[in-house]
């Protein structure tokens, strides 16, 4: 049985955020509380992160998380990245240094942003005082980690370079911040996915410039790739939780932190 938790599923404010509160979201619905964005993934007998938000740490502990096999990142945003540091406390616990992996841009971020935490190889052992963090800059070719593959997902329209993920050739999508999905990615989509995940920010935006993808377009992707559920995450204050499932089919789910999926 394969495996996602959904650890958080908020924006880069949370919800409640500091400056909007609760915005449209019901405060007394607990589905509207959010960490920010953070997705566990157990496939093809692997067990990985996407993105390191900075709540991490309560992310971890809240879903009982305490060994993985990778990291793969999605962007160099710090709503998506900066809980990296966290990752020195699975080092503790396996005594062995973890591998991240993400786009040549975002790869080069982490690097400048978080050297102390890129560097030398340790084997089990070994006293750990740091995170050892391994990194590997994914191209065109898909990579293969045992009986998982995985293919970077190319998205456009977003503020930094920012990329999805297609694993074992679109079992499972995950899709990151974006205005649009590039057709070269929707290409590596070649199975009917078992689940995609699709990120929202706001059902509609008030400004004329396009940074995320709004509830519409989201729909025209699940029209296109057609999989068998699609989970939304990334909402922020404007996005309750109820009005979200409300808007949307029956096999569209607005996410909510702690959100487990079995496939």
């Amino acid at each position: 049985m394969n495996k996602i938790i959904i650890m958080g599923t908020g924006a880069a404010p949370g919800v409640p955020s500091v400056s909007r509160g609760w915005g449209a979201c019901n405060p007394n619905n607990p589905k509207n509380r959010r960490k920010r964005i953070g997705t566990y993934i157990e496939l093809s007998g692997k067990s990985f992160l996407i993105d390191t938000s900075p709540d991490l740490r309560t992310q971890l502990l809240d879903a009982g998380i305490r060994r993985l096999d990778a990291v793969f990142y999605t962007h160099a945003h710090a709503d998506h990245l900066h809980g990296i540091d966290d990752l020195r406390e699975i080092n503790r616990i396996s005594g062995t240094s973890l591998d991240i992996y993400g786009s040549e841009n975002t790869i080069a971020a982490i690097k400048t942003r978080f050297a102390y935490l890129i560097g030398e190889s340790i084997s089990s052992g070994n006293g750990i005082f740091k995170a050892s963090l391994n990194a590997h800059i994914i191209k065109e070719e898909p990579l293969y980690i045992d009986d998982l593959k995985v293919s970077l997902l190319k998205l456009e329209g977003h503020t930094v370079a920012s990329n999805g993920y297609v694993f074992n050739d679109g079992e499972v999508v995950y899709v990151a911040d974006c205005a649009q999905i590039s057709q070269e990615g929707l290409d590596l989509i070649k199975i009917k996915p078992k689940i995609l995940i699709l990120p929202l920010t706001v059902i509609k935006s008030q400004y004329p410039k396009k940074y995320h993808m709004e509830l519409d377009k989201l729909l025209e992707y699940v029209n296109l790739i057609k999989p068998e559920r699609t989970i939304i995450n990334h909402m922020a204050a404007e996005c309750d939780y109820d009005r979200v499932n409300l808007l949307t089919p029956d096999d569209v789910f607005p996410a909510y932190d702690g959100m487990v999926v079995e496939f």
